[in-house]
């Protein structure tokens, strides 16, 4: 389809038909490549993405574990305090964008919970690659906070980068109750400083004891990369949490760049869809992200 009549198509045609037809096409895509493949080349966690899709649809994450979240069963309550609507997260306030409606916090809040189920591709820890007493975490696509919230308790102090305004007050009033610990940098992590963006070169040479790093921004992950030029030839110890999901090559050309400056790479276990992506190709299945250590 050419750029004309696609945008003829996104006018008349609407989001939530477009996506079903999307996802209809792409699971016969995905079934037809792997029904095309020797058996012995098809691995045993691909084979659970195909068993689950044969009998479903396409899902970001094409697992059992999705029907466990559902936004009826989410709680928003409201803080008449601040007028801000919030979640509560293992017993911790969670605030959200105060334009955004109940409805939308609910969905929201579900997506999240399926991205950091214990069996998600997406999920940043596990047993055995965790935040600890002694770390100082860089929260890089911090947008709600819930991943550093979750571990605010435990760390010695977390830098979240969000250049989103709204997310800004949002957080501001999650992390309230840990203020001593906790610096808000609104800006973006990219490969250059000014107004509005910031190398992590350039802010680790006031912040050394930054020394665990999650990183998710929206398909970035590449360009922030780059203004870790300085800071991944150290020695470290470092940890970094990587989201890999976004673009097709990220999890290769990610894994060969750190593997390049001795880290030790894991990526995640299981597949994640991600048919948002316009530029999605065979095999369609996308690491959800890599654990590095060094």
């Amino acid at each position: 389809m050419n750029r004309y009549l696609f945008s003829i198509y996104r006018v008349v045609v609407p989001k939530p038909f477009r996506t079903y037809f999307l996802k209809k096409s792409l699971r016969r895509k995905i079934l037809r490549l792997f029904s095309s493949l020797p058996p012995e080349e098809v691995t045993e966690e691909q084979k659970e993405v195909l068993e689950f899709i044969r009998k479903d649809e396409v899902r970001i994450f094409p697992y059992p574990f999705h029907f466990d979240y559902s936004p009826s069963k989410i709680e928003v309550f409201h803080d008449d305090g601040n007028g801000m609507k919030y979640v509560v997260q293992n017993g911790k306030r969670l605030y959200f964008k105060k334009r955004w409606s109940e409805q939308r916090i609910k969905k929201a809040y579900c997506d999240l919970m399926r991205e950091q189920d214990m069996k998600s591709p997406h999920r940043y820890l596990t047993g055995e690659f965790k935040a600890e007493s002694d770390d100082v975490v860089a929260d890089i696509g911090a947008a709600e906070g819930n991943f550093s919230l979750d571990i605010i308790d435990t760390v010695k102090k977390v830098y979240l980068f969000e250049y989103d305004r709204e997310w800004d007050e949002a957080l501001r009033a999650t992390f309230a109750p840990w203020a001593g610990k906790v610096e808000i940098i609104n800006k973006y992590v990219s490969d250059r400083d000014d107004e509005r963006h910031i190398r992590f070169d350039t802010f680790f040479e006031k912040n050394h004891d930054v020394n665990f790093f999650k990183i998710d921004v929206d398909g970035a992950e590449a360009v922030v990369l780059k203004s870790f030029e300085k800071v991944i030839e150290l020695n470290g110890p470092f940890k970094m949490a990587l989201c890999t999901y976004h673009k097709n090559h990220d999890e290769r050309d990610f894994t060969e760049m750190l593997r390049q400056f001795g880290f030790r790479v894991n990526p995640s276990r299981g597949y994640m869809i991600h048919y948002y992506d316009k530029q999605m190709k065979a095999p369609y299945l996308r690491r959800g992200l890599l654990r590095a250590t060094k």
